[in-house]
């Protein structure tokens, strides 16, 4: 076990920080056989969670907890043996972290955003304001916004005083209208009809996983094309075969897969050759 790590994660936790190990590459570890596909029917450590008590540190982000007990637990031990870095969830410690990935963007947020605790990392910069938002990657070259259903590796305290969350970084969340008027989106995938044994058990169960599936293809940095094509393979494996998905979640599906530069034809070929792979 990395003893050091784990000290790290404890001490985190006594300050109400929600945390988490990463494995190599700064990525969460995966899921257990029993929550992968999220066919256990929930994250833990969120509120109306569904059925998914998994002791294990699954589900990525939504592990994160300050709970000493589960740290420490057998469950955990594996994962901390093989841990390489220690994250917390911003959101859940009330935090929101501006992240700055190159010298550009860190030079942008000096004229343009109110000095904070600034913590230094491998690239660039991690601002650190007090207060929670949505979490959005991209709102500008080189600047994520991390904060509720995100992760940060742990750097240290960094150094500064911390400020409120200013209403210029929840600006930078707010698309501004476009002066171009979209073609409407018209799906040529429809949803499955469905026929087999529900497993949804609440309607949240889908509703979480189609969201769920919005937020692996907005956070896609690379591979976009195999990321869209595997998380529709996902989403129907899991929803495509009771009847419950509709046009409409295929239509929020094939959205966030155009706003990350995907073609509608991209979409269609992906939801069909992913559907002919579970022989629907």
């Amino acid at each position: 076990m990395n003893a050091s790590l784990l000290a790290t994660a404890l001490d985190l936790a006594a300050h109400a920080v929600p945390v988490l190990p990463l494995r190599a590459g700064k990525l969460p570890f995966g899921n257990c056989a029993a929550c992968r596909d999220n066919s256990c029917g929930g994250r833990p450590n969120m509120k109306a969670s569904g059925p998914c008590r998994c002791p294990r540190p699954c589900h990525a982000w939504a592990a994160a907890t300050t709970a000493p007990g589960a740290l420490q637990s057998p469950a955990w031990a594996e994962a901390w043996r093989e841990a390489h870095a220690v994250a917390y969830h911003p959101g859940g410690a009330g935090l929101t972290v501006v992240d700055l990935d190159n010298a550009d963007a860190i030079a942008w947020a000096r004229q343009s955003l109110p000095a904070t605790r600034i913590v230094p990392t491998t690239r660039g910069e991690h601002w650190i304001y007090r207060g929670a938002m949505g979490s959005v990657n991209g709102v500008r070259e080189g600047v994520d916004l991390k904060s509720t259903m995100s992760y940060v590796r742990w750097l240290g305290p960094g150094t500064g005083t911390m400020i409120a969350l200013p209403d210029a970084v929840r600006a930078l969340a707010v698309k501004e209208p476009s002066t171009v008027r979209p073609a409407p989106l018209v799906i040529t995938a429809p949803a499955p009809t469905g026929g087999g044994e529900c497993r949804h058990r609440m309607p949240a169960y889908l509703e979480r996983g189609i969201a769920m599936a919005e937020q692996r293809i907005t956070e896609a940095r690379s591979a976009v094309h195999t990321t869209v094509y595997r998380t529709f393979l996902a989403v129907l494996s899991a929803h495509g075969r009771c009847g419950c998905l509709t046009d409409t979640h295929v239509a929020r599906l094939f959205t966030a897969a155009q706003a990350k530069g995907e073609s509608p034809r991209h979409c269609t070929d992906a939801w069909t050759n992913a559907r002919t792979a579970l022989g629907m």
